[in-house]
């Protein structure tokens, strides 16, 4: 349970008395704020909601839904209840309220509890958060990354596998196909992972313009992706097939053992976003 508190830790700004907590953790030197504001503000801002509602923004039915697990357990929700940081530490405290209760059955409620609160909440969506985190973040972030997906993993073991898969994952709708709904609302629904099966970064959207050749000016994600399009459609389709190929490969790669179900179920998401992509590539004057 520690070990959640003190990753909690990390995903907010740090200070200077974070780092004996580092130490123990044996991560490296404390990020600095440069840091921070890069991996969380501008590439991977740490809010399940963005990773797990249809809109893909901070809010929204997602949190509705973990805002409600917190008052089935009993507690107020945090202004922030999707806030890695919290999402985390509530977890722990699960896990200090099951090992801490004495009564056979109070504590069998609390496993049952805290089995949800981790498939529902955080494994439905972190494993795909930190593969993307691991990959565009510095040093000290890779290894914070490193150290949550193995505990995730311990715990997934412990706790055994789901009996269905997530309500965020199984009512999360496709992606929008441009044809019959419009074109802003797929390009929305492209930086919307649930509904796409990948988590494309500001980042990879400046890579996209940098292998293309496409210019660039730093903005909002989807004022980006629209400023791509609307100079390449075509090479930008081939670019988005390409990377859900790789998201293909991300989710294949873990899906042996007790992740098998939730892996599955994103890979899927990322081969019928390559489908209607190349689909979109035989009536590309249709898309934007």
């Amino acid at each position: 349970m520690e070990l959640f508190r003190a990753l909690a830790i990390f995903a907010e700004p740090t200070s200077i008395e974070a780092q004996p907590v580092a130490d123990a953790l044996e991560l490296r030197s404390l990020p600095g704020a440069d840091e921070y504001t890069e991996t969380f503000i501008f590439q991977l801002p740490p809010y399940a909601s963005i990773y797990l509602g249809a809109e893909g923004m901070i809010g929204g039915e997602a949190r509705d839904r973990i805002s409600g697990f917190w008052r089935a357990i009993g507690f107020m929700p945090a202004a922030e209840p999707d806030h890695l940081a919290l999402m985390l530490a509530l977890y722990a405290r699960l896990v200090e309220l099951e090992v801490e209760e004495s009564d056979a059955v109070r504590r069998a409620s609390w496993r049952v509890a805290r089995k949800a609160f981790f498939w529902e909440h955080l494994a439905s969506w972190l494993f795909v958060y930190l593969t993307k985190l691991t990959s565009v973040s510095s040093r000290f972030y890779v290894e914070w990354g490193m150290m949550l997906i193995k505990a995730l993993m311990s715990e997934a073991i412990i706790l055994g596998d789901q009996e269905r898969l997530p309500l965020h994952l199984s009512e999360a709708p496709a992606l929008v196909d441009p044809r019959s709904d419009g074109a802003e609302e797929f390009l929305q629904s492209l930086l919307t992972p649930v509904r796409c099966g990948m988590v494309v970064t500001r980042t990879d959207l400046a890579r996209a313009a940098r292998e293309l050749g496409l210019s660039l000016r730093m903005t909002e994600r989807k004022v980006i992706l629209k400023s791509l399009f609307a100079q390449d459609a075509n090479r930008m389709l081939d670019w988005l097939i390409e990377e859900a190929a790789t998201w293909i490969l991300h989710h294949q790669s873990i899906q042996e053992g007790i992740y098998s179900s939730l892996a599955k179920w994103w890979q899927q998401r990322a081969d019928t976003t390559a489908a209607l992509l190349k689909e979109l590539k035989l009536s590309t004057s249709e898309v934007i």
